[in-house]
């Protein structure tokens, strides 16, 4: 995942403060150091560095920092509202037309992602806007690029205008005028991309920028080419107007310097982030959620949307009304896992929430485990999803179940055991107080029993004496 080394670094760099009552310049100077290193490894440009750095040490010098309440902590916001700074603030909304039809260019070099993330902001525009898209195919020089955008639109259930290998000029033209006919309010072009920037590419473009009159350029930037992306977003915004930027495999081994460098060299907002090889996984880019993400500190603002998105609201109440009643049976269990399935990887999900990414190892989680509960539950009779007691009793059913999975029985108990934590955690928070509920949200599972409960407990175990 991206940002995973330089997360990993910036706790490193950042922990050293947090738990110090009184910092000195020295101790800033020490994890600055280590700051700058670790964003120089993630391939941020030299000057975004040298000016972060700067700037985060100016204000960490300042008296109410050195002498204040938490000294540490006030840093680690510093770091925060300046990486944020850096990206871009806040998010920067499509400029799209309430009436009529809107016309998104995407633009880009070949091999970053450009026809997939056309039809994925097509489907992530009908969704949020409720338009009507369709796509144009203009890319007639990449071998079987028309092909992948109408594999791309069957999927989606989007219309792909093309008409072959002829002039990108005219199919742009005459898919204008088809979609205004046909009552399109949104176009996609996917434009050709090259292995390098040419000018005979950049007239091309020109000429279809100057054709379509769109109301958006988006160039598509591959995260995992560092600063080379910087480069190439600036040689194609001093040649068109580019109104925003697509980072794309920001899910992949990426060191993630192009995230941090290419608003501050450009001054081209991330407008959107691609997060996966599903049609669905393309997301908003929202500059302090990228922060927190980066200093390790979740995201869930974005796992809550994503939540909204992906699960009816009903399904999730009647889920959360079986739980808190105890009665939550292994049919219950498929469910939850089938919505979080629906959310996306189960490592990508994991990761949203805060101190999950201090565990380690997260992207050695494996979504197939998910498929393996739907194999064993699915192996189960009526009678025992519905009543887990028969099989948490019975080993020759814990056996039948391993044989017609085709699991091993270590993983029939696994289960077993994860339904009665669930049941137990469930049991646990009816009883408890609003107090205690907030120290379990914050991690702390075992939560702390007051006197009177302390003194029933051993009341019931024959241990109190008076």
């Amino acid at each position: 995942m991206a940002f995973e080394d330089l997360t990993g670094r910036f706790q490193m760099a950042l922990r050293r403060l947090t738990g110090k009552s009184k910092l000195t310049e020295k101790d800033i100077d020490e994890m600055m150091r280590e700051v700058r290193l670790s964003l120089l490894e993630a391939d941020v440009n030299y000057k975004v560095v040298k000016e972060f750095t700067e700037d985060v040490k100016k204000l960490a010098y300042g008296e109410k920092i050195l002498k204040g309440l938490k000294p540490g902590e006030q840093v680690v916001k510093i770091v925060n509202d300046e990486l944020t700074k850096l990206m871009g603030e806040e998010a920067v909304e499509l400029a799209l037309k309430h009436d009529g039809l809107s016309v998104i260019l995407m633009v880009g070099l070949q091999g970053a992602g450009k026809t997939t993330t056309a039809g994925k902001l097509a489907n992530l525009i009908r969704k949020k806007h409720n338009k009507k898209p369709m796509l144009i195919a203009a890319d007639v020089y990449r071998p079987a690029a028309i092909e992948q955008l109408q594999t791309v639109g069957q999927q989606l259930n989007i219309e792909v205008y093309e008409e072959g290998l002829i002039e990108p000029d005219t199919i742009v033209k005459n898919g204008l005028a088809y979609a205004k006919d046909k009552g399109y309010d949104l176009v996609i072009v996917d434009t050709a991309g090259r292995l390098h920037i040419d000018d005979s590419m950049m007239d091309e473009i020109k000429r279809i920028e100057k054709l379509a009159k769109p109301d958006e350029v988006l160039l598509t930037v591959d995260a995992m080419t560092g600063q080379d992306a910087v480069n190439v977003a600036d040689t194609f915004n001093q040649a068109l107007h580019i109104t925003g930027c697509i980072l794309t495999k920001l899910d992949g081994d990426t060191r993630g310097g192009a995230a941090l460098s290419i608003r501050k060299i450009t001054g081209v907002p991330i407008k959107f982030s691609g997060t996966g090889e599903k049609l669905e996984d393309i997301e908003v880019f929202h500059p302090e959620r990228m922060a927190s993400r980066i200093l390790g500190m979740g995201d869930i603002l974005s796992l809550v949307e994503k939540a909204t998105e992906e699960i009816d609201e009903d399904e999730a109440l009647s889920m959360m009304e079986k739980m808190m009643t105890g009665k939550f049976n292994y049919n219950d269990l498929l469910k939850q896992m089938k919505m979080i399935k629906r959310m996306g990887k189960f490592s990508g999900i994991m990761k949203m929430m805060p101190g999950m990414k201090n565990l380690g190892n997260m992207d050695k989680i494996d979504d197939k485990q998910l498929e393996y509960i739907e194999a064993i539950v699915g192996s189960m009779t009526e009678e025992e999803r519905k009543k887990p007691e028969l099989v948490n009793r019975s080993s020759s059913r814990r056996n039948r179940i391993a044989n017609g999975s085709g699991r091993s029985y270590s993983e029939i108990n696994k289960l077993v055991q994860m339904l009665e934590k669930q049941q137990t955690m469930m049991r646990r928070m009816q009883g408890m107080n609003p107090s205690s509920l907030e120290s379990m949200a914050k991690g702390n599972f075992e939560p702390k029993q007051s006197r009177s409960e302390r003194r029933n407990k051993m009341k019931k175990k024959g241990g109190f004496r008076f």
